[in-house]
């Protein structure tokens, strides 16, 4: 019992989970100041429909943030906080580009598909060590965005 976390899960594992989740944090975190700069930033033809549709999703990524950095602090870990560490750890990028809505979402696609890969792994791995917390919350997540990467797609043409 000893190896066990107040939660019930390995110690051991739990560290490999809270990584994981921090890097999730981080490509998260760039993800959403990515889409505010679309939001901000949007130009053109269809502006009205995708600054409404930049808002909606960078307020529902600003609630994920939350919740994978108090699944962190739930495993016994410390979620990450600086920009400089998400920069580090993201494999989703700072846009540059933010003003041509195709090209933002077409950004926001590709960050997508960073975001699901990362989380079938997670979900994965939490379903490996019996967490059924990270597991619920990455189960959600993938058919959440799966069901936006279909809309999105569907804008795109």
């Amino acid at each position: 019992m000893s190896n066990l976390s107040s939660i019930g899960l390995d110690k051991n594992r739990s560290a490999e989970l809270a990584d994981k989740l921090n890097e999730l944090l981080a490509n998260y975190s760039i993800f959403y100041q990515n889409v505010r700069g679309y939001h901000w930033n949007i130009r053109g033809d269809k502006f009205f429909e995708l600054h409404v549709k930049f808002e909606e999703l960078y307020n529902d990524l600003m609630l994920k943030i939350d919740e994978v950095a108090e699944r962190v602090l739930t495993l016994g870990h410390t979620p990450e906080h600086s920009y400089t560490s998400y920069q580090q750890l993201s494999e989703i990028k700072v846009s540059k580009e933010v003003s041509d809505g195709r090209k933002g979402v077409a950004d926001i696609l590709e960050s997508f598909q960073i975001l699901l890969a990362k989380q079938r792994v997670i979900l994965a791995f939490s379903g490996d060590m019996d967490d059924e917390g990270t597991n619920a919350l990455m189960s959600d997540y993938i058919r959440d965005q799966e069901k936006l990467v279909w809309m999105y797609s569907a804008f795109m043409g």
